[in-house]
């Protein structure tokens, strides 16, 4: 087993270039989270796993809830299921406001005030109301609740947090919040060790390769819960070592049926790039000087490794893109990025 061979297994294993999907929340449940703080880019993060994408496909599970966005892991906006949400932020919740509690005691918002700012939210928002962040600011500023700075984002996602608010309808361009008791059926509530078993066979499944490093970067919990999760779900799960490293993933992966290639043009923060902490099994030697614009731009992927950078200029009636390789490409690398490219214009309506 090679690092090759991992990132065959990374690309079959997120549904890349076999049977892909037909909604976009059967895209989001198997992932259990998609980073999702560049939305353009994450809707495509969506579409490059389905069989037949569509932006506008992606878009209407947005607005009628059967997906949703919201901090949950680390914290970033992910992607995630209405029937996830709760058990997976009781999760993760705790380390997250662990993890901001500096930045709450910096701006100045104590409990008190994050108490209120929840009674203004759950007053404006009731009766299915969901509002901009606009009219949140109104609200709070009614309330003699000050919103400058990092201040209203640290009200929004504290109230986040608490399973108080999630994401709503966009309007136009516009995000919305709604009441989360409202946009989102009761769920049953289930105890700590479930909630890391699921999210840890979940993770391994869908992302594998991968290591129990790996995972705590993801998931933003520890390396005790990613060994907790793994001992749980260990008949599920397989481990393979390469390099005196131990990677785990599905227990009914064959390698023969992942070797398959194509070319991908990745959005930032896929997850096939973000959702490791060690990237290189990803990334040709020659290239992992360039780690910071693989890692924060969108990538160009052929056979498995990473090639490049590309940009998009989207109009009304067509699509400019620009591509931004590491070396020249041969003739069997460009056709296939010429798939990939039409792929990407045809989810965006534009072929």
């Amino acid at each position: 087993m090679t690092e090759r061979d991992i990132a065959s297994l990374r690309v079959y294993n997120q549904h890349l270039n076999h049977s892909k999907f037909k909604k976009p929340e059967e895209v989001v449940g198997y992932m259990c989270a998609i980073q999702a703080q560049e939305y353009t880019h994450a809707k495509w993060a969506i579409g490059l796993r389905m069989l037949s994408p569509a932006d506008k496909m992606v878009e209407k599970a947005m607005t009628s809830g059967t997906i949703l966005r919201t901090h949950v892991l680390r914290p970033t906006w992910h992607f995630v299921l209405p029937q996830d949400i709760r058990w997976m932020l009781s999760l993760t919740a705790p380390r997250i406001n662990a993890g901001n509690a500096a930045m709450y005691k910096k701006q100045e918002v104590t409990d008190a005030i994050f108490n209120k700012s929840f009674d203004v939210f759950t007053k404006a928002m009731q009766g299915g109301k969901q509002l901009t962040r606009a009219e949140i600011v109104s609200a709070l500023h009614q309330a003699n609740i000050a919103t400058d700075d990092l201040r209203l984002t640290i009200l929004l996602m504290k109230a986040e947090l608490e399973q108080l608010i999630c994401s709503g309808a966009r309007q136009g361009k516009q995000f919305t919040y709604a009441l989360l008791d409202e946009r989102v059926p009761a769920t049953p509530i289930i105890d700590r060790d479930e909630a890391v078993a699921r999210l840890v066979l979940r993770y391994f499944k869908s992302h594998g390769p991968a290591t129990v490093n790996d995972f705590v970067h993801w998931s933003g919990l520890t390396v005790a819960d990613a060994k907790t999760g793994i001992e749980i779900n260990k008949a599920q799960l397989s481990n393979i070592t390469v390099g005196g490293v131990m990677y785990w993933m599905g227990a009914d992966v064959d390698l023969n049926t992942a070797k398959k290639s194509g070319a991908y043009l990745l959005p930032v923060y896929d997850e096939l790039i973000i959702a490791y902490k060690k990237r290189d099994a990803m990334v040709p030697t020659g290239f992992r000087n360039k780690m910071g614009a693989i890692t924060f731009f969108p990538t160009i992927i052929v056979n498995n490794q990473v090639v490049g950078n590309w940009g998009r200029n989207i109009g009304k009636k067509s699509i400019d893109i620009e591509l931004k390789p590491f070396d020249k490409l041969n003739k069997t690398q460009t056709q296939a990025i010429e798939t990939a490219i039409q792929r990407f214009k045809r989810f965006n309506g534009l072929a």
